[in-house]
């Protein structure tokens, strides 16, 4: 494929372009948008910063990206029998699976969920992984495999650091978990000892992970090709096969491995600056009303979590300089930090996949806000800008990757709730990766529930790992 020239690049990440009724206010609005679209020369430098930060992160200098290790060198091989566990803890509620496995292939799923209170929340984190070992070994003997030996694979999505396949160091919790007696400690191990104390199963941890590497590893099952995995939801992150010669971090003996799986954990590229130049006022008024300030800045342009409230603070501006729901039509409780969620952005953008304006329409009027012709074209644009952004920063660094991978074909395993429900990322990533990567070829494949089901196989992988070993 020939490298578009910058002039034909910058031509094809252009949105269309507004059209109202009203010359000026359509020129000045598009004026106000202008900073949240990139130029050719933008986006080039986007991609040599995320390359440069990829490579400080691996070769352990300072660096925005943590380029973790998870120690998961190879995917399956087909050889994987046999029944294997996954803990999947990220939130409010939790899971515990059971995966039988035939010649590396899934053949039968169970899976049961359990809440934790806000009480086991925070405080003291031995009751917390008491419980967790609780419901684990509730879970077991109502399959009657309580005799048996079952590997676990445990997914914890919570920042840490990993010392080996089996050692996870939390370093803080999210969310609305604070336990403060487990950050700096590792997490299998409170696990191991809480099964331990209860002494009524066999079950063992043998991985931890985050649910990035299970989706890679789950989409793996379904196209041996897959080298990258991406989650696109709540929040963002995304990882790869990498040449373990260039992997400095590496704490555990070597056993002649070539790859293993690299965990970016991208959503907070640019927290040291090195993204500024893209940052406008309506990024840093998103980002000074979230919960931790300074923090997650590539997951604050990109995700669900956030992109909702950036299009409000979009809105909430035009509003302000008299350009959007004038007069009689009130911009009503729209205006309010948290009220405009990234679900609703998805359903307008789905009115501009179709061409009408019946979901714009309707949000609007929850709102309180009748509108006019121009106010649905606005909120439209407006929601088609963010949401075009977004996909054109994800396929920015997909693009890097798959340059840095650098296979004849590269599938990438996708999972979340905003790829899923978004009716127009999927696509626009998939028309921008080949001007950004000329010559590479991939797909895109939905692969669901890597914290799950990713999960139990990463046991597989570990357990087929530690019986080679042996």
């Amino acid at each position: 494929m020939v490298v578009p020239t910058e002039h034909a690049l910058h031509e094809a990440i252009q949105v269309a372009p507004l059209v109202l009724s009203d010359d000026v206010k359509q020129q000045k609005i598009e004026q106000k948008l202008a900073q949240m679209k990139f130029s050719a020369a933008t986006v080039r430098k986007i991609q040599e910063v995320f390359l440069s930060e990829m490579n400080k992160g691996i070769h352990l200098q300072p660096s925005s990206l943590q380029m973790e290790n998870t120690y998961v060198p190879e995917l399956l091989d087909g050889t994987e029998e046999g029944l294997y566990l996954a803990l999947d803890l990220g939130g409010t509620n939790f899971r515990v699976l059971l995966l039988e496995l035939a010649h590396g292939t899934p053949i039968r799923e169970e899976v049961k969920k359990y809440h934790i209170s806000s009480d086991l929340r925070v405080g003291s984190g031995i009751r917390l992984f008491d419980y967790l070992a609780e419901c684990v070994s509730d879970f077991v003997i109502a399959q009657g495999l309580q005799d048996v030996e079952l590997p676990l694979g445990f997914t914890f999505s919570f920042p840490m650091i990993q010392h080996s396949l089996d050692i996870g160091v939390l370093v803080t919790w999210t969310k609305t978990f604070n336990c403060p007696d487990v950050v700096n400690k590792d997490a299998v191990r409170l696990l191991r000892e809480s099964l331990d104390r209860r002494g009524d199963t066999k079950v063992k941890v043998v991985a931890i992970l985050n649910d990035t590497t299970g989706t890679l590893v789950q989409g793996s099952t379904l196209d041996p090709d897959t080298a990258i995995g991406l989650i696109l939801g709540t929040g963002s992150n995304a990882c790869y096969l990498e040449r373990a010669d260039r992997v400095e971090h590496w704490e555990t003996e070597r056993h002649g491995e070539r790859q293993v799986i690299i965990d970016i954990e991208w959503g907070a590229f640019g927290d040291n600056g090195v993204l500024d130049f893209i940052k406008t006022d309506y990024d840093r008024e998103n980002d000074a009303n979230s919960l931790i300030v300074n923090s997650f800045t590539f997951e604050k342009y990109i995700s669900g979590k956030y992109m909702g409230e950036l299009v409000r603070v979009v809105l909430a501006r035009l509003n302000r300089d008299g350009l959007l729901f004038v007069g009689d039509h009130t911009p009503g409780c729209l205006l309010i930090p948290g009220n405009l969620t990234s679900d609703l952005v998805s359903d307008i953008e789905q009115d501009s996949v179709d061409g009408g304006s019946y979901n714009t329409k309707e949000i609007l009027k929850k709102f309180g806000i009748v509108p006019d012709e121009d106010d649905v074209k606005t909120v439209q644009y407006v929601c088609e800008v963010v949401s075009n952004r977004a996909a054109l920063l994800v396929a920015i660094c997909l693009g890097v990757l798959l340059k840095r991978i650098d296979r004849e074909h590269v599938t990438i395993a996708v999972d979340g709730s905003l790829y899923k429900h978004h009716p127009r990322l999927e696509s626009w990533i998939k028309q921008y990766i080949p001007l950004l990567a000329p010559d590479h070829k991939f797909k895109m494949i939905h692969a669901e529930d890597g914290s799950g089901k990713g999960a139990a196989l990463v046991a597989a992988i570990a357990q087929r790992l530690h019986n080679r070993i042996d």
